[in-house]
């Protein structure tokens, strides 16, 4: 296990840090009983929390404040904020997308009702804004880091609202890319940029670093949406997704790729299959199986490239650092586990 994922686990896990708020709050001289709360939000927290998903987020901040020239650990809750905001995020994205399943698991606003999984994802973007002043950082570092995850709130709802109004059958070829880079920037690509700042901030990084690692972090998270959308073209183990998104004709980063690659008639003519897809399951699977083909190895080749170049350009700003060795190494780790 290497130095920062050693850092990790010794870190306070989520779930402690929500018992302790549970603790806290009925500590505190209020009328309402435990019971209820716990029944109306602490146990559908406690439910989604239960199923740790990759956790990388939170590796990128530890990563961040030692590329950031931070000594020893930051603050124990620190590598957790960003977390909970993906946390919250992923409940409000299965409400808004009507998602079935997360992480193996029915979706909280299956099992407890739209209502409560609404309210519960909503708590989870304030509690870090809470927890952030009981670090005990600077003030100018809690400021700092308060801006940053306000303005990554704005951004990535900025993307999610193109993400569930565009759809790829309106869009013009020349639109495609550069429709699908601006919303994968704002989404993931500001949630992985607050992960590695937050490190970097913390540990008294310059601007100009902290600007190159917060950059590294966005590219990062571009190059796995890059994944993420291809996995589901290409990898039988994500063909749920993959369908999912052609039924919802959404605009990803295999029509990106596409629509730089193909004629304009090749093009027109996958559009006007999406939009057939969307009530035409064979339809569909027939597209999906379209759209690999005419990729081939395109999609693998393109992240390949990216990451290789958000690497590059982080190692020329922060100079060779076994840390960022350890990066590389966990972002390939996370490559392969797409399929």
């Amino acid at each position: 296990m290497n130095a920062v994922a050693l850092q990790l686990k010794a870190l306070l896990p989520l779930l402690a840090l929500l018992e302790d708020e549970l603790r806290n709050h009925a500590r505190a001289d209020r009328p309402i009983p435990p019971r209820l709360l716990e029944a109306s939000l602490y146990k559908l927290l406690r439910e989604f929390l239960s199923v740790p998903g990759k956790e990388f987020r939170a590796r990128l901040v530890l990563a961040g404040y030692a590329l950031g020239g931070g000594h020893g650990t930051p603050p124990d809750a620190l590598p957790w904020l960003v977390e909970m905001l993906h946390a919250g995020s992923l409940i409000i994205d299965d409400i808004e997308d009507g998602s079935l399943e997360r992480r193996g698991r029915p979706t909280l606003h299956r099992v407890h009702g739209v209502p409560l999984a609404l309210n519960a994802g909503n708590w989870l973007y304030f509690w870090p804004f809470v927890l952030l002043e009981q670090l005990g950082v600077a003030p100018d570092v809690e400021l700092a880091i308060h801006r940053r995850m306000a303005k990554t709130l704005l951004s990535s709802h900025r993307g999610q609202a193109l993400d569930l109004s565009v759809r790829i059958g309106t869009l013009q070829q020349r639109e495609v890319s550069a429709v699908v880079r601006a919303t994968t920037e704002m989404k993931t690509g500001t949630l992985m940029a607050l992960a590695a700042g937050l490190g970097a901030i913390a540990a008294g990084a310059s601007p100009e670093r902290v600007a190159a690692i917060e950059s590294f972090g966005s590219s990062l998270g571009v190059a796995l949406q890059m994944l993420d959308d291809l996995s589901g073209i290409v990898s039988e183990a994500h063909r749920d997704k993959g369908l999912e998104d052609l039924r919802q004709s959404r605009p990803t980063w295999p029509w990106a790729w596409l629509a730089e690659q193909l004629d304009a008639a090749a093009f027109s003519k996958l559009q006007a299959q999406s939009r057939d897809a969307e009530h035409d399951p064979v339809t569909t699977q027939v597209l999906r199986d379209a759209i690999a083909a005419a990729l081939g190895d395109r999609g693998r080749k393109q992240v390949r490239r990216h990451l290789q170049s958000a690497t590059s350009t982080l190692a020329l700003a922060v100079g060779p650092s076994l840390v960022l060795k350890e990066l590389v190494l966990e972002v390939e780790r996370l490559e392969k586990s797409y399929g």
